[in-house]
């Protein structure tokens, strides 16, 4: 497809807002990719460290570059070897680009590729009218999701990666964070059969938002002794697993301490700085296990999502956020920047 799109653009290495230019080529595909017309994208925080230019962007993104990843689209074009999709399909897109060939792909582990690249991030990405990916990274979404809920697959993924890390079922398990992610987390923990979820915030309403997505128990850890109003919950054993997707150290911390011994805290979130933890008496003396996640396990992890979305718990309404045109992106980082909940959806076309 020839022609010019808009889209929103980072120009330059430094920090600093994406510009609206609707001068921008369509971008050609290869082979193996397919061309998607975007209906609409979320803002992830991973755009706001790009426009940001920190650390992790100066290593990874290389100017200019078209941000955004959170999308769903329908495909308007295929590359002569793509057989499994066909111009119509409405799709939702896997960041992690895996190269197929290192170790981890080799061994079922794409979502760790050695090699990766990132939609939207080392490739051009969403925030725009077109986008090219390969049609491998594509999601083929069921006739009843709408673009908008299909935009949440990508980064809701993660806290449902979380709870699938944590083995869920019939255990006791705490959620640190009731955003977006934790509260789809929480929904996710019911959904797979936790027995008993315990959310924690520091925001009264994240807990009662938590409480109508599934939790048994809410807490303001910013008011209490977590440890000890977890221990009154479980008979004074500690959870068998804890999921923290602040990234927040003091979360961390108080998260292993919640844990029982041999239970496991899973680390969803991104830590800022350096986290202090008592290895000692806190994980090997009790033998708890510690692990991280990655972005989502391809596919499983898209399936499991779906069936969140469809069970009883989970209310979109709660983790979707106001819509805006692309060109006023600044208008959506201003909610954003003052704490309005939800993730803000764009869309290239006028709202």
């Amino acid at each position: 497809m020839k022609g010019t799109m808009c889209g929103l653009v980072k120009e330059t290495s430094a920090p600093g807002k994406f510009v609206y230019r609707t001068d921008l080529p369509i971008p050609q595909i290869n082979d193996d990719e397919v061309l998607i017309k975007i209906h609409c994208t979320a803002v992830c925080g991973t755009d706001l460290h790009i426009m940001e230019w920190d650390q992790w962007s100066q290593a990874r993104v290389k100017t200019p570059l078209i941000p955004g990843h959170e999308t769903a689209g329908d495909i308007v074009e295929v590359g002569k070897n793509v057989r499994d999709r066909k111009v119509g399909d409405r799709v939702s897109c896997e960041t992690h680009i895996p190269c197929g060939t290192c170790w981890f792909c080799k061994n079922g582990l794409p979502h760790i590729c050695k090699n990766v690249r990132l939609f939207g991030a080392t490739e051009n990405g969403a925030f725009a009218e077109y986008a090219k990916i390969p049609a491998k990274n594509t999601f083929l979404l069921d006739d009843d999701i709408a673009y908008e809920t299909a935009c949440l697959f990508e980064p809701m993924g993660a806290g449902v990666h979380g709870v699938e890390s944590a083995e869920v079922a019939g255990k006791t398990v705490l959620v640190s964070g009731c955003g977006p992610i934790g509260l789809t987390a929480v929904s996710a923990c019911k959904t797979f059969g936790a027995k008993l979820v315990i959310a924690c915030d520091l925001v009264d309403e994240r807990l009662q938002t938590a409480r109508e997505m599934g939790a048994d128990a809410a807490i303001n850890s910013g008011k209490c002794q977590l440890q000890e109003e977890v221990l009154k919950l479980t008979n004074g054993v500690g959870v068998d697993a804890a999921i923290d997707i602040t990234g927040a150290g003091t979360a961390i911390q108080s998260s292993l301490r919640c844990v029982r011994a041999a239970g496991k805290l899973v680390c969803v979130g991104l830590p800022s700085r350096n986290v202090e933890l008592d290895l000692t008496n806190d994980l090997i003396y009790r033998e708890v296990e510690l692990t991280g996640v990655s972005g989502r396990k391809i596919w499983d992890t898209w399936s499991d999502f779906a069936k969140v979305m469809k069970g009883p718990y989970y209310k979109l309404e709660h983790v979707m956020g106001n819509r805006f045109a692309l060109k006023d992106f600044d208008k959506a980082l201003e909610q954003i920047e003052n704490g309005v909940p939800g993730k803000m959806i764009l869309y290239p076309g006028e709202r």
